[in-house]
């Protein structure tokens, strides 16, 4: 049995057959596509599948945004899509849509992590997943005594907090710019952009680069941070870092995850370094008298980028019925 699986962002789309082999998977043909540079997501799965040859019977496909009824509006794309139509468009057996977060959620068993914070993890207790790139998505899994179930939300979009003067004043600055500032809005891609042309703002800010200009103004951002050419850019970057960390807490509060909580997303492996630095962490700890809890939780950097993939094919093998619930990932 051949699995399609796709981690769909709203940059790119990574897509792969699976095959299903005496109930493990074994990854096969893999591509990065540009999300936007196709009108919907069958064009997107026809294009990959134009070029694969051979059955295909089911497909397990993360996407940004809430999964309703067997269909969504991803966050970030111009598109609207629905399992049913999808599936007999394909010509497919199965077809299942769940959450980006949650199909990296089903994937976090054997990727590679670096532990931040070691904490004392809690045998059962629940897991938190949260994940910046395009947009922000979160995660909880719970145990039932046999394996972790995933489930999403959509956190990201809770209304940003801020914790000290500096951070009301970019909350003023970017309720000028939208109708409400969410969590989203600060941490991912674009709120890296957002943090720089506030930072732009204030006086005597003497910006060495022109993000906008660049075809990808995060990355130019955080290229000029990491290079320390640009003091505006690492000021942007130390302020998304201690951001990122105060809603990596905020998370792993709610979610009550003494099992740990994992950054992942396209953004994390890239600033590494940073995130090792005294403040992310501290960021997530800083909650008051639930200091002692945030400090007692395992804090990791999800390294592997193909997790949400992974975890995409995972979730179709175990809806079909061909891996077990809780069986093994992979090959």
């Amino acid at each position: 049995m051949r699995i399609l699986a796709g981690d769909i962002g709203g940059t790119n789309a990574r897509l792969a057959l699976v095959r299903v082999d005496d109930g493990r998977l074994v990854h096969g043909d893999e591509v990065r596509l540009p999300s936007r540079d196709f009108a919907s997501l069958e064009a997107l799965l026809r294009s990959f599948l134009d070029l694969h040859a051979g059955p295909v019977a089911a497909a397990g496909l993360g996407l940004p945004g809430p999964v309703r009824d067997g269909r969504v509006a991803p966050t970030n794309l111009p598109w609207s899509v629905d399992a049913r139509q999808l599936r007999q468009a394909l010509k497919l057996e199965q077809l299942w849509l769940l959450n980006d977060l949650e199909a990296l959620a089903h994937g976090l068993d054997g990727a590679a992590v670096e532990t931040l914070q070691s904490g004392q993890a809690t045998a059962g207790g629940n897991r938190a997943v949260i994940a910046a790139g395009t947009g922000l998505g979160q995660a909880v899994l719970y145990w039932d005594g046999t394996c972790f179930h995933p489930y999403a939300t959509e956190g990201g979009h809770a209304d940003f907090a801020p914790r000290n003067e500096l951070q009301f004043e970019l909350l003023r600055f970017l309720q000028q710019r939208y109708d409400r500032v969410s969590w989203e809005r600060l941490v991912s891609g674009p709120g890296l952009v957002n943090i720089f042309e506030f930072l732009c703002s204030r006086p005597g800010a003497q910006p060495a680069v022109s993000p906008l200009a660049q075809a990808d103004p995060p990355a130019a951002v955080t290229e000029a941070a990491l290079a320390k050419s640009c003091p505006v850019a690492r000021h942007s970057l130390a302020l998304f870092v201690e951001l990122y960390g105060a809603e990596a807490g905020n998370l792993a509060l709610k979610a009550m995850a003494t099992g740990g909580l994992f950054v992942a997303g396209g953004i994390a492996p890239r600033i590494l370094a940073p995130l090792r630095e005294p403040p992310f962490v501290e960021a997530f700890v800083s909650k008051g008298r639930m200091r002692g809890l945030l400090e007692s939780m395992p804090l990791h950097v999800v390294l592997d980028d193909a997790t949400g993939l992974r975890g995409a094919a995972l979730f179709a093998a175990r809806q079909g019925g061909v891996v077990p619930a809780g069986g093994p990932p992979r090959e």
